[in-house]
């Protein structure tokens, strides 16, 4: 499976990161260092999938997400949150409706399965739901 994923990320270390490993997995990456920048690509590149971190210089992931969740032409596409985040971070992605998370740090495979997970949502039928309850990966419960 492939597809474009958007890394929003303000630390360059971890864009590249997240990069290299989707990258190696076959995923086509773009890459924006903020929510604002993020908001100027995406447009051009048409991602199937966008990670956000929360804590970002000019506009944060979560106000991000809000904004890509209220544009119909951004309104479906899968977001996950991949940061630091507090409980109420998380509370708060799920009302603006992110569709998924991942805790920094994190096992590079766990952020490629959300990935693959939320790039399944970008070809959904038409008339299915838009939501999808969003899963919580804690990198301590590896199972």
């Amino acid at each position: 499976m492939s597809g474009r994923v958007l890394v929003v990320d303000d630390s360059e270390v971890i864009r590249q990161l997240i990069r290299v490993n989707l990258e190696l997995e076959g995923f086509e990456v773009v890459t924006a260092a903020d929510g604002a920048e993020c908001l100027e690509v995406i447009r051009r590149v048409r991602p199937d999938v966008v990670t956000l971190d929360v804590m970002m210089p000019r506009l944060d992931g979560l106000r991000t997400a809000a904004r890509l969740r209220a544009t119909p032409d951004t309104g479906r596409l899968p977001i996950a949150i991949v940061s630091a985040c507090t409980p109420a971070d998380l509370d708060l992605g799920e009302r603006v409706g992110v569709d998924g998370y991942l805790g920094k740090p994190f096992d590079p495979a766990d952020l490629v399965a959300l990935v693959r997970r939320l790039m399944r949502l970008t070809v959904r039928p038409e008339g299915s739901p838009d939501t999808v309850r969003p899963e919580r990966t804690d990198p301590t419960d590896r199972g």
